[in-house]
């Protein structure tokens, strides 16, 4: 399965590889912030960091990360 890439509005495109699924794994599970989420991410602000949580399907950030790499 190829990774899932979500575009930005400001024409960035991140690509949701098993890295990206990890840190996404801990914003919902914890009270990590939106600011964490982007320095975490690499991401200009916290508004492409809310955006790409918008994006990204709720199944992605909630799948266990040893589930998620049998599953790509």
């Amino acid at each position: 399965m190829e990774n899932l890439k979500v575009k930005l509005s400001s024409g960035r495109e991140v690509e949701v590889n098993e890295d990206t699924v990890t840190i996404l794994n801990e914003y919902v599970r914890t009270q990590i912030t939106l600011e964490d989420l982007t320095r975490k991410l690499g991401l200009a602000s916290w508004e492409e960091a809310y955006e790409l949580v918008k994006q990204v399907p709720a199944w992605v950030m909630w799948t266990p990360i040893p589930i998620y790499k049998r599953t790509s």
